[in-house]
């Protein structure tokens, strides 16, 4: 009998369902027991319900193909054998937050990559190198569910994996006010070329609801934990644009940034570079040795070349120079389904292992 603690993925069928089963096939803690999706594919097998649209790299693992795929809405059902819970189901907003819930209150930890609960203020929205002191409002909404052990941890979009980070490292010289464009890989919206063939070669200067998450969440991940809730930090202000562009894999953001306390170029790589948390320390199956990484190429990073850094669990940074309006600029590269999707909720969930968070029920 395997010591892994059982998982159970909500939402299997889609990508990021998909990204979360091939990460999993191999995982040193944990294994994949349960797979939920919609009621058209309950009573298929997993390998039934995705062998014409498997969208990953990778075949499907062995591991799952004749598990039995379950209604996500029979809630009980699917949580009864499994330890924990990764949700990427595909509905409205109010239905999620709903549903998670009900997860929750079975006594099942829930890791969501998910928006709905990003803004519920005792849900952490944790990215582990960053702000894993915000698992503390767990104790909060556990009494506000009224479990023992069930509760919900989200992940941040996938956007602000490019730039986020860098801006964190930089805190101590006091940024002001970022100006940020992001150019975003087309499975963000869960698509490969294969089923938005109109990308190819093309431009799109909107993704919905895009803008406003990449200026607000960092703000609630810099935040602080007071009386049981995130209180967002008000520590500078950012301003963006959102572009989807015809890359399958990889978010790309250029930066300018103020300081209040002007560093000098080598402050600021050694700032980036030297920059690691917990997961680095406590040495996590899926953490990057190295977070931020800085190349001095002109032409780099480029997501043909960089995106797959550390696992994609790394983020790439290049271009740092003084800009004529602001104090510096740079771009920064991470891969959006690994770091900025499934593979950041993984890292959450080993976080929230080693804490004693999620353990075996």
């Amino acid at each position: 009998m395997s010591n892994k603690l059982k998982v159970g993925i909500l939402g299997g069928t889609g990508m990021v369902g998909q990204r979360f089963i091939a990460i999993l096939a191999n995982h040193p803690w944990f294994e994949v027991t349960e797979i939920a999706a919609s009621p058209r594919s309950a009573g298929k097998t997993y390998e039934e319900c995705v062998k014409d649209r498997w969208k990953m790299d990778t075949p499907i693992p062995e591991s799952v193909k004749n598990i039995v795929v379950k209604n996500v809405n029979d809630v009980e059902e699917v949580s009864k054998d499994v330890d924990f819970c990764f949700s990427a189901v595909d509905m409205k907003k109010d239905e999620i937050k709903a549903i998670e819930e009900a997860y929750a209150k079975t006594e099942t930890p829930v890791v969501s990559n998910n928006s709905a609960h990003r803004w519920t203020p005792d849900v952490p929205m944790v990215v582990p190198e960053i702000n894993p002191e915000h698992f503390e409002v767990i104790a909060a909404q556990k009494k506000r569910l009224g479990t023992k052990r069930g509760f919900i941890a989200v992940k941040p979009n996938c956007s602000i994996q490019s730039y986020a980070p860098v801006l964190t490292a930089w805190m101590p010289f006091h940024p002001t006010e970022a100006v940020v464009s992001t150019y975003q890989a087309i499975s963000g919206a869960g698509k490969t070329f294969k089923d938005w063939p109109e990308m190819e070669g093309n431009i799109i200067p909107y993704i919905g609801g895009e803008e406003e998450k990449s200026e607000r969440e960092p703000l609630r991940i810099w935040g602080k934990v007071e009386n049981g809730q995130i209180v967002p930090s008000d520590c500078m202000k950012i301003t963006s644009q959102c572009i989807r562009v015809p890359i399958l894999y990889g978010h790309t953001a250029t930066v300018f940034v103020n300081f209040k306390d002007k560093p000098s170029k080598q402050e600021l790589i050694d700032a980036m570079t030297s920059f690691s948390g917990l997961p680095q320390k406590l040495n996590l199956p899926s953490a990057p040795k190295q977070f931020i990484r800085y190349m001095e190429e002109d032409d780099r990073p480029q997501v043909r070349l960089d995106v797959n850094y550390e696992n994609g669990m790394g983020i790439t940074i290049g271009r740092l120079r003084e800009d004529s309006i602001f104090d510096w600029k740079f771009v920064g590269l991470s891969h959006n389904t690994m770091r900025g999707a499934a593979g950041g909720a993984v890292l959450c969930a080993e976080l929230l292992k080693a804490q004693g968070y999620i353990e075996a029920k």
